[in-house]
């Protein structure tokens, strides 16, 4: 009984790290289907659910570690690459927005490069309004086919500007959010 209780805490310290495996594995699948099929939403949503539980399950059964949260952000780094790869082929986006991304893509590169100047680390603050901006980013391809993008990609990159925004201040008045 005893090595069935060791072997249970065993697994409970790496749960939130299987779940954060299982975003990749679940990633990489999304590359063998098409884009905007019923298998392809199911993979989709399988791997932002693993997203939202991931860190719940690490604080909750206290098993955070700085592994367990840089193989968070290779996990995101792969959803949102293979997400990208698979979605952007497939919708026209207007040149209004990719000016727009680009814009708000200098404004984020500008605060992971002050980070790296002034604190000598790469720095992510998990403001509200970034995990705002990420549940919107997140839900965007869900709404595609009943929501015209011109109109849903300006209250997500509106969301995106005031949250890199807001993470440069506090970067600049020395406010930490991890």
């Amino acid at each position: 009984k005893s090595n069935f209780c060791f072997l249970g805490e065993q697994m409970k310290k790496h749960i939130a790290n299987i779940i954060t495996g299982c975003r990749i594995f679940g990633s990489a699948l999304l590359l063998f289907f098409p884009v905007f099929s019923v298998q392809f939403y199911i993979l989709y949503l399988f791997c932002g659910f693993t997203d939202m539980v991931d860190g719940t399950i690490a604080r909750k059964t206290n098993s955070t570690s700085n592994f367990g949260s840089r193989f968070d952000t290779v996990a995101d780094f792969v959803f949102v690459a293979v997400s990208l790869i698979k979605i952007l082929p497939a919708i026209q986006l207007p040149k209004f927005l990719w000016i727009w991304l680009s814009v708000i893509a200098i404004i984020k590169f500008s605060n992971i490069m002050m980070g790296i100047i002034y604190k000598k680390k790469l720095i992510s603050l998990h403001t509200i309004m970034n995990k705002i901006t990420g549940i919107l980013l997140f839900l965007l391809p869900l709404t595609l086919h009943f929501i015209e993008l011109k109109y849903s990609s300006v209250v997500v990159c509106s969301i995106a500007t005031f949250s890199a925004i807001q993470e440069g201040y506090y970067f600049r008045t020395g406010r930490e959010i991890f």
